[in-house]
């Protein structure tokens, strides 16, 4: 039986994309019409997932009429949603794609603060899940008025109810984490938790290594870029290759392998064969514009190029 998915995201987002001929100072430009999407780490996780096969309730706070729309919008993509009501407004992210030369613009505004009744309401929220998740994803920045240690109580929390934490985040929040399942630094931010720049791939894995022997995870992912992933755990220590996708936009391509990642491992599959779908998954999102994602049928051709390729 595949096992049960859920999503928090204390810092959600509505994803606003659109495009102008280009991009001037002080000049009023003409964009067209604009996409909207539901946005923000553990939201976009539960998109993906849903993308491809799965069911991933995503938990998160929302306020004010764009918390209303971008609740609207995870309905109409048939996510299974609780949001938790707080007075703040939910922010909007905004992208805008130079038509000229193809660069990409990307504005974010910060979150609303969060009250500690609210964020109480947050981790209640997931403690109230039936069924309980099996794979606890939680996924982005935390907004103001959270503190720094706040996903280390959530693994103490989701290790009590018998939960595997999944955690994609970054700064503050990322050099307090500890005790997750599973950490998905990318190679700045395990740079920045190394306390020095990492060159060559001993390098990378001495440092993903080093995570594990603090207790931060059980395993390490680390996403890499145009040089693929590295996948640490306590027995073994592997390097995969990318895929050689052009690129219409990256918003969203982390996310996507954390995404297929937990998709995978909730399906029952093996950690390397899981990783590979992730690297398939987020070379699929780079094909996409805008804040659009992944196509199934996409992340399905890449992976069977991937695996062919060895």
């Amino acid at each position: 039986m595949t096992a049960v998915i859920a999503t928090l995201t204390m810092n959600p987002a509505l994803d606003v994309a659109t495009e102008a001929e280009r991009v001037i100072p002080t000049r009023k430009l003409r964009c067209e019409t604009p996409r909207y999407d539901p946005g923000g780490g553990g939201i976009n996780v539960s998109r993906v997932i849903g993308t491809l096969g799965g069911t991933a309730t995503a938990v998160y706070p929302a306020g004010g009429p764009t918390g209303d729309l971008l609740t609207s919008l995870l309905a109409s993509h048939g996510i299974p949603r609780h949001p938790v009501t707080i007075e703040g407004l939910t922010r909007e992210s905004f992208t805008v794609n130079e038509q000229t030369s193809g660069d990409q613009f990307r504005f974010v505004l910060p979150g609303p603060a969060l009250s500690e009744t609210e964020q109480q309401r947050c981790l209640q929220a997931i403690a109230a899940l039936t069924p309980r998740p099996d794979y606890l994803v939680a996924s982005g920045s935390l907004p103001p008025g959270v503190p720094a240690d706040f996903y280390t109580e959530l693994a103490r929390l989701a290790r009590q109810d018998g939960m595997r934490l999944v955690l994609d985040t970054s700064g503050e929040a990322l050099r307090q984490a500890q005790g997750a399942y599973l950490l998905k630094p990318n190679r700045n931010e395990l740079a920045q938790l190394a306390g020095r720049p990492l060159s060559g791939e001993a390098e990378l894995r001495d440092a993903a290594r080093r995570l594990l022997g603090e207790g931060r995870a059980e395993v390490v992912v680390v996403s890499l870029g145009r040089d693929g992933a590295l996948l640490a755990t306590a027995g073994d220590c592997r390097h995969f290759p990318a895929l050689d996708v052009p690129i219409r936009s990256a918003v969203g391509a982390g996310d996507t392998m954390v995404a297929a990642i937990v998709f995978a491992l909730a399906d029952g599959r093996e950690l390397t064969d899981a990783v590979q779908l992730g690297i398939a998954a987020s070379a699929a999102t780079l094909l996409s514009p805008g804040t659009g994602l992944c196509r199934r049928e996409d992340v399905e051709r890449l992976y069977r190029d991937l695996v062919a390729t060895g």
